[in-house]
């Protein structure tokens, strides 16, 4: 009897040590200062517009427990339903303000999570949804499905992915050369997506609305403007989906790090393993991009910032890519719509003037290039 309690002490003791090996204080801050982060942004994205409100009262409205609390509420925000009574300042930041802020909590958390798995899958630091032409790929098959094929608009993230997916493919069919190496997936993702950079400008040449022109602008530079609890919809499940696959993926990915001969040698396989995981990016990135157009080097940078607090263990910087990605995005969202006041520019504008910098500045720092 002494032994057999010996044993499940033991084998506590070993559980408890393997959470230890990887929930740690840096990371416990880090996730709880995103969140302060987002709740801040999200009350500065509803305190202001042609209905301004104090914070005290944007407060109140946004925790207002005849919402929150209320199943009729999220009845119609989750699934589409009619919206019940409320006061006006409920209204506006319920059914107007509030949906812009979970949008951008979703395309960020996915953008995040996406990039840290292309980076790992490819073992290259600066890989990206963008960088490796998801992006521009999945981009093009929105535009291609607003401009042409409108009626297939409910359909936009599968189409999404699958113009992802096949851009991917073909960056990864360029690059192969009895493998694949760091810089031919970089510089094939460049090509790939000046291609479909390309012929995204000329499907402006179909359009004969100006107003399937300025949607179609919007895709192209990403923007939050004017989304509502439909785009929430478009995005939740695949996100969930991501988020759970992808911490479930969190083990195989940091055997990949080790490279292709370790990662076999331990009993992995590799391309399977590999593809597999490039599907969740993938899906990921694909969702993002649905509901908030292109948004560039936001899956760059993001791992990075999370990588330098928490490591390179993919058990923490994952679960920190799914809290610091909506508060940057949110942050980021704020400051395109407030930055020019009353002119509100496209987010994805920020993110390319704070990622294009920081991706030359990986470009010069690193002395192997794309090596993690």
């Amino acid at each position: 009897m002494a032994s057999q309690n010996a044993n499940e002490s033991s084998t506590g003791s070993r559980r408890d040590e393997k959470v230890a090996d990887w929930m740690d204080s840096s990371l416990v801050v880090l996730c709880v200062a995103s969140v302060a982060v987002t709740v801040l942004g999200g009350l500065a994205q509803v305190r202001f517009g042609t209905y301004p409100m104090s914070l005290a009262e944007a407060w109140r409205a946004v925790f207002n427990p005849e919402v929150v609390l209320n199943p009729d509420a999220w009845r119609a925000f989750l699934l589409g339903a009619e919206v019940p009574e409320m006061n006006r300042r409920s209204l506006i930041v319920w059914n107007i303000r509030m949906p812009r802020v979970f949008v951008a909590i979703a395309a960020g958390m996915c953008l995040a999570v996406s990039g840290a798995i292309f980076q790992a899958v490819t073992r290259n630091e600066l890989a990206s949804p963008f960088v490796l032409g998801v992006s521009s790929g999945a981009g093009f098959t929105v535009l291609l499905t607003l401009v042409v094929f409108s009626s297939l608009t409910p359909f936009l993230p599968l189409l999404a992915a699958l113009g992802g997916t096949f851009a991917f493919l073909l960056v990864y069919f360029i690059a192969w050369k009895d493998g694949t190496s760091p810089v031919r997936l970089v510089l094939a993702g460049v090509i790939v997506n000046m291609v479909f950079s390309s012929l995204q400008r000329a499907l402006f040449f179909f359009a004969d609305d100006l107003g399937t022109v300025q949607s179609a602008m919007a895709w192209i530079t990403g923007s939050l403007t004017g989304v509502g609890w439909e785009q929430f919809r478009i995005a939740a499940l695949p996100t969930l989906l991501v988020v759970a696959f992808a911490l479930a993926g969190a083990r195989q990915l940091n055997l990949l790090l080790l490279g292709e001969q370790t990662a076999s040698a331990l009993g992995m396989r590799v391309e399977r393993v590999r593809f597999l995981l490039s599907g969740v990016a993938i899906l990921a990135a694909s969702a993002a991009i649905s509901v908030a157009g292109i948004i560039g080097f936001f899956g760059l940078v993001v791992p990075h910032i999370v990588r330098l607090t928490v490591g390179s263990d993919y058990r923490r910087l994952l679960v920190g890519c799914v809290f610091v990605g909506p508060a940057l995005m949110v942050v980021a969202d704020v400051g395109a719509r407030l930055a020019l006041s009353p002119v509100q520019i496209p987010v994805g504008v920020v993110t390319g003037v704070i990622g294009g910098p920081y991706f030359l500045y990986l470009m010069r720092k690193q002395d192997q290039m794309g090596e993690i």
